[in-house]
């Protein structure tokens, strides 16, 4: 958790600057998540910021709802959710997976779809390269797992010097040469 906090929350701040930052006018745009244009993405992130704030706290699996416009709110009871003592421990009761594994799982979500908005808003963005680092680490261990559940598509090639975040995004799917 001590390691873990700091890196999850300044993640979603950043999203969360971006979410704000979106024009109703670009809500169409695509994305390089191809399977969701900007409105949807960020319908996906308030999903994600519900589920994880669910099972931080130990509780079940939540669905996805229709788009609100208030994934920042969600994502501070996310992170409030995180910061407790006890959210680290065992297991999910939803997922049966160890709470650090999710608390890794939502880093890649920030860290990722933070790019992915940012790259389809014409925003900038410079993720955090402690939270890098431990993304590609857990997504290099996961990454098969992650492509069988959907969450990952198929490697995109990147050069052999790339940067830590290009390589991410290679190894999940993303082209990080994608442009709208």
């Amino acid at each position: 958790m001590d390691d873990m906090m700091p890196l999850m929350t300044r993640a979603t701040e950043r999203t969360s600057g971006l979410v704000r930052a979106v024009r109703q006018d670009q809500f169409g745009s695509p994305t390089p998540c191809a399977k969701f244009d900007v409105k949807e993405l960020i319908n996906h992130l308030e999903w994600v910021a519900e589920l994880f704030e669910s099972l931080g706290r130990k509780g079940p699996w939540v669905e996805q709802e229709p788009y609100v416009g208030d994934f920042p709110e969600r994502a501070e009871g996310t992170l409030a959710a995180w910061s407790r003592g006890e959210a680290w421990d065992g297991t999910s009761p939803a997922m049966g997976l160890p709470m650090t594994t999710l608390a890794h799982m939502y880093l890649v979500d920030m860290v990722v779809h933070g790019w992915d908005l940012a790259r389809a808003t014409g925003q900038r963005y410079e993720p955090e390269p402690e939270g890098v680092a431990r993304a590609l680490d857990f997504t290099g261990q996961m990454v098969e797992m992650g492509r069988q559940r959907g969450a990952f598509g198929p490697p995109v090639a990147v050069p052999d010097d790339a940067s830590a975040f290009d390589r991410l995004l290679g190894v999940i799917g993303r082209d990080p040469a994608w442009t709208p």
